[in-house]
């Protein structure tokens, strides 16, 4: 219960100040709805400034206009249709066709595609409009979302590269977690697992893509902001993106390598494992380091590590080439050595020192 109560009370620390956004983003929507404009029953008026202020972290500002909109389109659209033919399972029907299709169409996701169909399924089932047709509740849905975007704005202006480390350290923890799952699938030579991580692999430039949008979004608010002494470190974010973009790409070709070795039923050779979980460490590294280097935060510690990391997994691969090993275990040294250099050139070392530290660990001489 020490435990729990510990864990409980760090995780209130981490997200307290979320809580009191959320809460506070409600609350004013229901005062400029209940008490300013005097609208009978706002409830979706904090409802969508919770919907909406929920999607909104780390997006970019059009994006959650769009969201916004949505929103409010979805409980229009349900009004209408409640208004023209009346509560019924058919207009359930509806509804929810619409809402949905319409968030899905503005790449909504998963949880926002819910959260608005419920919302919009309540006005049908249980809060379905009488009367005249007075759109009381797109208006409200309109003000919990605008409340919502100017707090969105607040939010971020008060730490504006919040979402963009936090996202640095995700998509690199996306990857690092990718590379232990295929070590884990070649140590017990299971190709099955080797195929779920290719899948995986498949789907890894995701985490670039988030990244990049993180970058965008954060650049819209620091220019809203007039915080423009920060542009410098979305440039050096753009530039570690490039090789993230590259390692990604390697580290899925090093999976359908795995893939391929352990369809040979191959003993997968322990200096294979420990290379890869050195390339694994540096991963991990190298996504501590662009954060912290983000945050302000001395990075050096973590860019040293990921560094040593990177070259120690071409040292121990640099063992196998020795040996004689069969064609997939080959592949797979040449993108753990392709990937080390992404990652050190993505830390800030030259294209020419790079290339010589690597192969010199691999053994190679560039004279």
């Amino acid at each position: 219960m020490r435990t729990w109560g510990r864990d409980a009370v760090a995780r209130l620390r981490g997200d307290g100040m979320t809580v009191i956004e959320l809460t506070s983003a409600a609350v004013v929507a229901w005062i400029v709805a209940a008490v300013v404009i005097r609208h009978p029953d706002p409830f979706f008026a904090p409802t969508a400034a919770l919907v909406v202020l929920g999607e909104s972290r780390g997006r970019r500002l059009r994006q959650t206009v769009e969201i916004l909109l949505a929103v409010a389109a979805a409980v229009l659209a349900a009004e209408l249709l409640v208004y023209a033919l009346g509560p019924g399972t058919g207009t359930v029907l509806l509804v929810l066709v619409l809402t949905t299709t319409t968030l899905v169409v503005i790449g909504a996701r998963r949880a926002l595609v819910v959260q608005a169909s419920v919302s919009a399924m309540y006005l049908v089932v249980v809060a379905a409009p009488s009367g005249t047709l007075m759109p009381f509740r797109f208006v409200d849905a309109l003000i919990g979302g605008a409340v919502a975007l100017a707090a969105s704005q607040v939010m971020a202006a008060r730490d504006p590269l919040e979402p963009l480390v936090a996202q640095a350290r995700r998509s690199y923890t996306d990857l690092a977690d990718l590379l232990d799952q295929v070590n884990a699938a070649l140590r017990s030579c299971d190709e099955e697992a080797a195929r779920d991580a290719l899948d995986q692999a498949r789907q890894v430039d995701d985490c670039v893509a988030h990244l990049q949008s993180a970058v965008l979004a954060t650049g819209e608010t620091l220019r809203l902001g007039l915080r423009r002494r920060h542009l410098g470190k979305l440039a050096d974010v753009e530039a570690t993106l490039r090789q993230l973009d590259y390692a990604a790409r390697n580290i899925r070709v090093l999976a359908r390598a795995g893939v391929t070795l352990t369809r040979r039923h191959t003993a997968t050779p322990p200096e294979l494992a420990a290379a890869i979980g050195a390339l694994t460490a540096a991963v991990r590294s190298a996504g501590e380091a662009l954060a912290r280097d983000l945050s302000g935060a001395d990075a050096d510690r973590h860019a040293q590590q990921a560094d040593a990391a990177a070259l120690e997994a071409v040292r121990i691969a640099a063992r196998l080439l020795r040996t004689d090993p069969p064609l997939p275990v080959t592949m797979i040294v040449g993108q753990i050595r392709a990937t080390a250099i992404d990652l050190l050139r993505g830390v800030g070392h030259d294209d020419t020192t790079v290339l010589d530290r690597v192969d010199e660990a691999l053994g190679l001489s560039r004279a």
